[in-house]
């Protein structure tokens, strides 16, 4: 399996956040755009900057989707990084800012 990589994802607004958002992951998960390759199981080490904040989050998670380059559709190139246990504060916050948003149905960059 490939080494740990890092990438940092700033999100600017709530509507970004819940193309992003992962919910039907287990512990949560995000999409981050790149056009790196990556590889399914891989480790990833993330910076987040949430919507109206300034910290970066950091987060450790494993990737469960690729989107390679050439995906059509609203989809962009990208992976969607499952969030680790240890990560569930975040998935709180991230959560806390959809709340009223996650059941719309609202297209996202993975389904």
């Amino acid at each position: 399996m490939a080494a740990q990589k890092a990438l940092s994802l700033n999100i600017q607004d709530v509507q970004t956040l819940l193309s992003a958002y992962m919910p039907a992951l287990e512990r949560g998960g995000i999409f981050v755009p790149t056009r790196e390759r990556y590889e399914l199981g891989q480790q990833i080490y993330l910076l987040l900057t949430l919507p109206g904040e300034s910290e970066r989050v950091p987060i450790t998670g494993q990737v469960v989707w690729v989107s390679p380059e050439g995906v059509t559709g609203r989809r962009m190139p990208g992976v969607g990084i499952h969030f680790s246990a240890a990560d569930q504060t975040v998935r709180d916050r991230i959560e806390n800012l959809l709340a009223g948003h996650l059941d719309k149905g609202t297209p996202t960059y993975t389904l």
